[in-house]
């Protein structure tokens, strides 16, 4: 089941909303909220929900039995043994058929190993829990006794399947009791609507034209730009937009996740696009693995080992692939030559032309993303830059830039915080700017709003192609 379906959207969701708020009793209303959790999870593949069940099992115990050792042998053996079960079932379904294929290959025999099919959402909450179990032998979260709030933490539905990757610390507070608002209601219903909204209109059209442009055969250096720029919106509004609504449903049932995205396409740096992109992901590799290995409190020598490792898990978690450890390493080596290379340098650019400049790179960035094929992927980039010949258009990618030209657009500059800009113009020049902007917004965001859910939903009923990219994550 998706966010963006229509079962979802007129069935589940009214459904667990009227339940959980008939009775006011926190287990009664945590029972209601797990119950549908797993009922999300185990729609279309129901074997895969005993895959989580044991993963939250074992780091339950792990967690109880930490919190009984009296030795710090045990304690770190006890840590291993529910984080180590968790890796192993993530490189089991995800890593175990590329690795065998590649060995297999390099050897000249046949495989014999048929990959299994990766459980939806392993990937994070693979790393939820291990954030729990890290935290309990660091003495950062007391263990939790009660096995059905821990099974929540880890199911909870809005970030269950894409994430955000909840940090057991940020939420251990809303396990017990929780308090929901009318505002909270009505802030948490706005943001799904508008994580609704990104994603049906703009992502899946976005996808559209990604899919018809790669489909056409041979590409035109206009239709391989245009391409690059469809799926540059395509896989942010669709993320991002998956991540609103998750942190709206959240806010719904009385739990505050933080903020995944925040206008990365602004950035004037690569390091300022990774502190804007995904921050859930970033924020959990820096906490446990580039400060466990010394982060930049060590030598050089050491900081680019520390950052390229990093780097390379970053490629490795988004899928077994080449293509992800290239995309890794690629931003691992931008982020050393920012760094020890080119700092003072932008310090001298116009900010303008900062922005253009990292764009561009994490334009070619999600080249490599998209292509599984590598070769398909270096080609594509050569047309986009000239060092392949090809014709300058197409009739495929002129008819999509002529009939999808104002809904790019839409998407560029929806990807630009206004609020900001327009606190940065007006904030000095008019008096009690921000308050203005707020009582405007008061009736104009529940109209707009509406607005884009009506023709959202008018969408769905008709769109054949409306996945999540970051499903098979």
């Amino acid at each position: 089941m998706v966010f963006s379906s229509l079962t979802f959207v007129l069935f589940f969701l009214p459904a667990i909303i009227l339940l959980y708020f008939f009775d006011k009793n926190p287990k009664y209303r945590n029972m209601v909220l797990l119950i549908f959790s797993l009922i999300f999870y185990a729609w279309g593949e129901p074997k895969w929900i005993f895959v989580m069940l044991l993963t939250v099992t074992v780091n339950y115990a792990a967690g109880l039995m930490i919190s009984k050792a009296k030795s710090k042998k045990t304690r770190v053996l006890w840590m291993l043994a529910g984080v180590g079960l968790s890796l192993g079932f993530l490189f089991y379904f995800k890593y175990c058929g590329f690795l065998t294929e590649t060995v297999t290959s390099l050897l000249g025999v046949n495989n014999p190993f048929k990959s299994p099919v990766l459980p939806i959402g392993i990937s994070f909450y693979t790393f939820q829990v291990i954030t729990y179990t890290v935290d309990v032998y660091k003495e950062k979260v007391p263990v939790q006794k009660n096995y059905a709030r821990l099974l929540l933490y880890i199911s909870f539905f809005p970030q269950l399947i894409a994430g955000p990757i909840v940090n057991y610390k940020d939420i251990e507070g809303y396990l017990g009791e929780r308090t929901v608002l009318a505002d909270d209601f009505y802030e948490g219903f706005m943001s799904f609507f508008i994580g609704f909204s990104k994603k049906v209109l703009i992502a899946n059209t976005c996808g559209l034209i990604t899919e018809k442009i790669i489909g056409a055969g041979e590409m035109s250096i206009a239709g391989a730009w245009i391409m690059a720029i469809a799926y540059t919106l395509q896989i942010y509004f669709d993320f991002s937009g998956y991540s609103d609504m998750a942190i709206g449903l959240g806010r719904m049932f009385g739990f505050k996740f933080l903020e995944n995205f925040d206008y990365p396409y602004t950035s004037k740096s690569i390091t300022e696009f990774w502190r804007r992109w995904h921050i859930s992901l970033g924020s959990f590799f820096r906490e446990y693995v580039y400060i466990p290995l010394g982060g930049n409190r060590v030598g050089k020598a050491k900081h680019i080992r520390n950052i390229m490792i990093v780097w390379m898990l970053t490629g490795i978690w988004h899928g077994a692939s080449w293509n992800f450890i290239i995309w890794g390493l690629y931003y691992g080596v931008l982020l050393l030559a920012e760094k020890y290379i080119f700092l003072k340098i932008k310090e001298k650019i116009p900010a303008i032309i900062n922005i253009v400049i990292t764009l561009v790179f994490v334009i070619i960035g999600w080249i490599f993303f998209y292509y599984i094929d590598l070769s398909e992927g270096i080609r594509h980039l050569g047309i986009m830059f000239g060092f392949i010949k090809t014709s300058l258009t197409d009739p495929v990618s002129t008819y999509y830039f002529k009939h999808y030209f104002v809904l790019l657009v839409i998407g560029v500059l929806s990807s630009i915080s206004w609020k900001r800009i327009g606190e940065k113009l007006f904030a000095k020049r008019i008096p009690n700017a921000q308050s203005l902007a707020a009582s405007i917004s008061v009736w104009a965001k529940p109209v707009a709003v509406t607005l884009l859910f009506l023709l959202s939903m008018a969408m769905i009923i008709g769109q054949s192609y409306n996945p999540f990219l970051y499903f098979r994550f």
